[in-house]
């Protein structure tokens, strides 16, 4: 169990039955009537944020969130298949759970799998991946006014901007939080 008055950033409560985490909070003090706690707080199920006061007795119970490194095996269309390599069991997640930055994942790499009572609700790809350009047009001679980029295919498919300097075949660092170019590996 857990007060109102130990809410912390990044703590996870159970209310109403849904999974909550404290984003804000702030013990306020009034000159007159009772102490309360102001609380910003995410929906870690949807996303959806949301603002209450609690009094600081308020009891909720602690929600533990288990975050597991999952290795992705293949899709089949509508479910992404994810092998745990310690217990070989396998994980199926519907398509709508991965994201948009999933399309920079390839076969064999692993995810953070964030779960609570054995329901997923993230799926966090590796912060950095490698990739192989394979389509991407040739750089102009003369075409070096500042920032100038074009846009590339890598080998998942995705398709990135990138400097005039980059050619077919390079291995390129992206970062899947933004899709960003990083560097040539």
């Amino acid at each position: 169990m857990l007060t109102a008055g130990d809410f912390k950033n990044g703590v996870t409560f159970e209310m109403e039955g849904k999974v909550y985490q404290v984003i804000e909070f702030q013990h306020v003090k009034p000159g007159k009537g009772a102490a309360f706690v102001r609380t910003k707080y995410r929906d870690v199920m949807t996303g959806a944020i949301r603002e209450q006061s609690f009094n600081p007795t308020a009891k909720f119970e602690n929600a533990v969130i288990e975050r597991k490194d999952l290795q992705y095996s293949y899709d089949d269309g509508d479910l992404y298949h994810f092998l745990d390599t310690e217990t070989w069991e396998e994980t199926l997640i519907s398509r709508d759970m991965v994201g948009d930055n999933f399309k920079f994942v390839k076969e064999e790499m692993m995810c953070k799998i964030s779960s609570f009572k054995g329901k997923v609700f993230s799926v966090e790809p590796p912060t950095f991946v490698e990739l192989a350009v394979v389509a991407t047009e040739p750089g102009v001679r003369g075409d070096t006014a500042t920032n100038v980029t074009k846009p590339a295919t890598l080998e998942t498919g995705a398709v990135v901007k990138v400097p005039i300097f980059i050619n077919e075949g390079e291995v390129l660092k992206i970062d899947t939080r933004t899709g960003d170019y990083v560097e040539r590996v």
